[in-house]
């Protein structure tokens, strides 16, 4: 997968997005340590589906995310922040990696059992995401590793630069729910940290333009639309990447706290059209700045636009601004 590593701006292009002081591993906080309130499934339909505090969603997970009768949201740690949750553990070969060099990243993932997890349910279209940031939020790549049969996952990985690195696996393991886990890597050097870029309604990625519409406001769900244009002309031709002609990963600033949204409506369902407006349903679970990554595909080619957007401060409710297929957050 073609993914940009320069961004530097795109808005929850469909979710939230995660910014505030730019941090990087030391001057966050532990990995642990639990957000005020929970990244949830964003209740689009009469019957809200339970969708966890992360992962994709398109499995019932039976936690974290709003209530039918209330709209509201149960509390639960977002994803990410934790390299072992409900059983499962995120173990690196190794963390610690050379700048500028490609090498090979291998994990695993084991179950409660202690055994590398070999069972997963695809979400949209593979068994595992994996996403690779940098610590100030200025490299961002997803990625989509291979497993051996006893359950390394291995893939090429070049970071660009020195710094401090988090990594985060989106999975659902067979008959489970779908969970995040993180895990800190190095790049040994020199760096200086990066301040987050400022919010702005509309980001340059490779030729295209994106413009976010649409504001965030802590625990209501809001409605977002990413419209794609090139050479100043809309984009109509708008590829499937993934099962969906867009995806958004959320980066909360500080505690990097991660949530993956995915687009009202899929390719091929008679009423999506493929561009040049993405949309998506997003809540997010406070105030503050989110660093916002968008992927859509044209041109045979998977282009990523980053936003920076900033949440105010809301009445705690979620409420959908619209209708949509009740599976978008996760």
């Amino acid at each position: 997968m073609n993914t940009p590593t320069k961004l530097a701006g795109f808005a929850l292009g469909l979710a939230v997005a995660l910014g505030g002081a730019a941090g990087i591993g030391h001057a966050v906080g532990p990995i642990g340590d639990p957000a005020p309130a929970p990244m949830h499934h964003a209740a689009t339909s009469g019957t809200a589906r339970p969708g966890s505090a992360a992962g994709h969603g398109d499995h019932d997970t039976g936690e974290a995310g709003p209530t039918a009768a209330t709209g509201t949201a149960t509390e639960e740690t977002p994803g990410g922040l934790m390299v072992s949750q409900h059983g499962y553990t995120l173990e690196p070969t190794a963390r610690s990696l050379t700048a500028g060099t490609p090498q090979t990243l291998s994990f695993v993932v084991r179950g409660p059992d202690g055994k590398p997890v070999t069972g997963y349910t695809p979400t949209h279209e593979m068994d595992l995401h994996l996403i690779v940031v940098r610590r100030d939020l200025t490299d961002f790549q997803h990625l989509h590793p291979t497993r051996d049969a006893v359950g390394t996952w291995s893939i090429p990985l070049t970071l660009p630069t020195a710094g401090e690195y988090r990594m985060f696996t989106d999975f659902a393991p067979a008959g489970g729910q779908g969970l995040t886990l993180g895990a800190d890597l190095s790049a040994a050097g020199n760096f200086t940290p990066q301040p987050l870029p400022a919010p702005a309604a509309t980001v340059e990625t490779d030729g295209y333009s994106v413009t976010l519409d649409g504001t965030l406001e802590a625990g209501r769900t809001s409605k977002l639309t990413l419209t794609v244009s090139r050479d100043g002309k809309p984009v109509t031709d708008l590829q499937p990447y993934l099962a969906a002609y867009g995806h958004l990963v959320a980066l909360r600033s500080g505690d990097l706290a991660y949530l993956h949204v995915h687009p009202d409506g899929s390719p091929g369902d008679g009423r999506t059209a493929p561009g040049p407006g993405i949309t998506f349903y997003a809540t997010v679970p406070s105030a503050g700045d989110y660093r916002l990554f968008l992927d859509f595909k044209h041109g045979d080619t998977v282009h990523t636009a980053a936003f920076t957007a900033h949440a105010e401060a809301g009445s705690g409710r979620a409420e959908a601004d619209g209708t949509g297929d009740g599976d978008h957050q996760h």
